[in-house]
């Protein structure tokens, strides 16, 4: 879309549109792969300093914590902080030009940290973190059969992800990435539970607000990670 094509208007949001009709068939042995093989990717300067700088805000809370992550434009991490003043709310997103949008100041407990997941969760997976929760609102679905090992259940950063703990929060509208993510931490010894979304008062972000207004049926996943999973399913 170049500046002088009209937007669409809000309420007018498509669906996703994807070549799978159901979840992936390789998708089970996509995540045995990655829980067997540690994901060896160098970490990135950038993504260091990133963690660096978060661990810091984290020691001086000395509070509760929440993530808030591919957090957009922070909409979803103002909210949450908002909600939970006692917490610290870091919202992580690898866009710059998506933290940089100037939606006003943010509350006192909030902060936007640019980031990649695939490091920043490394990391603070093995710094021992323990967010309270999670939040995985409306991430990119890679709806394209071929991108599987783009989703994050299908990454290999999936088990860093896991062993970050917590309460773990995601949506989307488009229900086999959330079927998928189902299957996937069943698979690991999880009790995820995945439900329609009733129509949200406050919208987390703009992407729900927009998928709501255009009468879009909207899908929640909620999982506690931090219990001792089970042994991991054979099928």
């Amino acid at each position: 879309m170049n500046a002088n094509t009209p937007r669409p208007p809000l309420g007018c949001s498509r669906s996703v549109d994807s070549n799978q009709q159901g979840p992936h068939e390789q998708l089970l042995s996509c995540v045995g792969k990655h829980r067997a093989h540690a994901f060896q990717k160098p970490i990135a300067d950038f993504n260091q300093a990133a963690f660096n700088l978060a661990a810091q805000l984290y020691q001086a809370h000395g509070g509760p914590l929440i993530l808030d992550s591919c957090c957009g434009v922070g909409v979803s991490t103002r909210l949450l902080a908002e909600q939970h003043p006692d917490h610290l709310v870091l919202g992580l997103d690898r866009s710059a030009a998506r933290l940089d949008k100037k939606l006003g100041p943010l509350p006192p407990n909030a902060h936007l940290i640019r980031t990649d997941l695939a490091d920043f969760w490394r990391l603070a997976a093995t710094a021992g973190w323990q967010p309270e929760q999670h939040y995985l609102l409306y991430p990119n679905p890679y709806p394209k059969s071929k991108d599987l090992k783009l989703r994050w259940h299908g990454h290999p950063v999936f088990p860093s992800l896991l062993a970050l703990g917590g309460r773990l929060i995601s949506r989307s509208n488009w229900l086999i990435y959330l079927q998928e993510m189902e299957i996937a931490l069943t698979h690991c010894g999880f009790a995820p539970r995945l439900t329609e979304l009733p129509p949200q008062p406050q919208p987390l972000t703009a992407f729900e607000r927009k998928y709501q207004l255009s009468g879009q049926t909207l899908w929640q996943i909620e999982c506690r990670l931090d219990a001792s999973p089970a042994a991991p399913s054979t099928q």
